[in-house]
């Protein structure tokens, strides 16, 4: 195996047993990723629900690939409220205010499950990022530096809903924030649903040396314009190109499949299905 294949344990159930025991012995995976379980964001989870998580992921041998928090999922202060700040919260809802509580949560819980890796967004999208984005790159950076002394690398998703939405805003925001412990969650579904082709014109911008992690969803354009969310091989990104491309450029961490495509029925039945497909890619990709 090249990359250290993951995927996200609550798009296939909030019953997180369930869901390691199909990551582990249905996928025969090594790794997976944390943001909900038991219909609560893992920056609510108590003691003793951490502690459960840790036993069950010792049954199942599993590693966490890292932790997906929504730190800077909100809106920027003084900025207008954008159009995007009540959507995919999955169960979290911080004020700016307690941005600083949810990074220290985020190094905790890394911490906890022996990950390097810690999520985060820019802020939800703003029309006019201008008069905010030297403030939002210092924020970024101050995070990125704690995070850093701590031993963890905050890795920052371009989404579609943030100010960093393709792979061209990923490379502005990289150069501005210069700190070793600040990579790129590099996103190329986010990127396709902006109306970048994430491969291979949004990868060709990005420094390869900052992408710290990668998360995998396809997308179909929809008949009347617009986009939607599609099985892993079913969509118009190209994915064999992609993970060829991070191979050849000596990426080696983790790619997590985060479906999002509930066509099969069940979220269960969906992310199997798009784990075939995402495995029959790497394999055209050499790099399974």
């Amino acid at each position: 195996m090249i990359f250290k294949l993951s995927v996200f344990t609550d798009e296939i159930t909030q019953d997180l047993e369930r869901a390691l025991h199909i990551a582990a012995r249905e996928f025969g995976l090594g790794y997976v990723e944390l943001r909900t379980a038991w219909s609560k964001n893992i920056m609510s989870w108590n003691e003793s629900e951490i502690a459960q998580a840790r036993r069950l992921l010792e049954r199942y041998r599993l590693r966490v690939s890292s932790i997906a928090s929504p730190l800077f999922k909100t809106d920027w202060p003084g900025a207008p409220v954008s159009k995007y700040s009540q959507r995919d919260r999955f169960g979290a809802d911080f004020t700016f205010e307690q941005q600083d509580e949810v990074l220290e949560r985020g190094l905790e819980l890394a911490r906890a499950f022996r990950t390097d890796r810690l999520r985060c967004f820019d802020f939800w999208r703003i029309e006019d990022q201008r008069p905010f984005r030297a403030a939002i790159d210092e924020k970024l950076r101050e995070a990125a530096l704690r995070a850093g002394r701590r031993g963890v690398t905050l890795v920052m998703e371009n989404e579609f809903a943030c100010n960093t939405a393709t792979a061209a805003e990923a490379a502005r925001t990289l150069a501005a924030v210069r700190v070793p412990s600040f990579k790129l969650n590099w996103d190329p579904g986010n990127a396709a649903f902006r109306g970048e082709t994430p491969y291979p014109d949004g990868y060709n911008l990005l420094p390869k040396d900052r992408i710290g992690h990668v998360h995998c969803k396809d997308v179909r354009r929809k008949p009347g314009g617009g986009y939607e969310w599609a099985a892993m091989g079913r969509g118009i990104i190209d994915f064999v190109g992609q993970f060829r491309a991070l191979k050849r450029d000596g990426y080696r961490g983790a790619v997590v499949l985060e479906t999002h495509w509930r066509g099969a029925g069940t979220p269960e039945e969906s992310t199997r299905q798009s784990m075939a497909g995402m495995k029959e890619l790497l394999r055209k990709a050499g790099a399974l």
